[in-house]
């Protein structure tokens, strides 16, 4: 083996373990997740949000519910945009980083090409395939689409299908009004002094749906996810709410 060939392969080792230690199929559908990952955030964000607002608020006044409704409305609404906001640009950052790579990876593959093959054959036969096979493999690759088959191994990145920061954007809006509107009903019931009851029953319910989804779509454990959303979210609720009694005495 050259100098340069075991340069290479050095290189290759020491590349980010994200994009090497998962199939390039598994990025792809984790890209076509990115707008459900940020509506299940965006939910729960606007569930615990709201909720520590409007629960703060009807602790603080009483029997006020202009005040309640009015704090609730302005924090779904700045809650939603912030979050929306935020994802865009987020997002954004994460698809200017990818089209930088493939780039970088275009670039290489016109001035390196023998170089990127060998990295690419490396790249089959760290996973078991034979020297000759993994040779044969990323020379077809390489002539049905070069920087398809090297973008995706190493990469993680499909050159057709970018991050889109708009579906982030828009499904995050959507999922936190939606989250938030749960508690501000909730709390606007004419149900009295059950009203914050109501409402943070409401939340936990909500709470542990967006646990349970968000660690479906992580193929995490469910019960731990479930548990820290609810001990966060309850734990918001029960500070917003003894704020609001601390104020609302000192106000009175």
């Amino acid at each position: 083996m050259t100098l340069e060939a075991t340069r290479h392969d050095d290189i290759d080792t020491a590349a980010p373990a994200g994009p090497s230690d998962g199939e390039p199929r598994s990025a792809r559908i984790g890209q076509k997740l990115n707008w459900l990952r940020a509506g299940v955030l965006g939910a729960n964000d606007g569930i615990v949000s709201v909720a520590g607002v409007v629960i703060g608020v009807a602790a603080a006044t009483p029997g006020n519910t202009m005040a309640v409704a009015t704090a609730g409305v302005a924090a779904l609404v700045a809650g939603a945009f912030s979050m929306a906001g935020g994802e865009y640009v987020s997002v954004s950052t994460q698809r200017d980083t990818e089209k930088a790579l493939i780039d970088q990876k275009r670039r290489s593959l016109a001035e390196r090409p023998a170089e990127e093959l060998r990295g690419l054959a490396g790249f089959y036969r760290r996973r078991g395939v034979s020297a000759a096979l993994a040779t044969e493999v990323a020379r077809e690759l390489s002539a049905h689409d070069a920087l398809a088959a090297h973008a995706e191994v190493e990469l993680g990145i499909d050159p057709e299908e970018y991050t889109s920061p708009w579906a982030a954007a828009i499904s995050s809006f959507i999922a936190f009004t939606i989250g938030g509107v749960l508690p501000l009903l909730m709390i606007l019931l004419p149900l009295g002094e059950g009203r914050i009851p109501a409402a943070g029953a409401a939340v936990l319910i909500g709470l542990v749906l967006t646990g349970w989804i968000s660690a479906a779509l992580g193929e995490a454990p469910r019960a731990r996810a479930i548990m820290r959303n609810v001990l966060m979210g309850g734990a918001t609720m029960i500070a917003t709410y003894l704020i609001g009694l601390i104020f609302g005495v000192a106000v009175g």
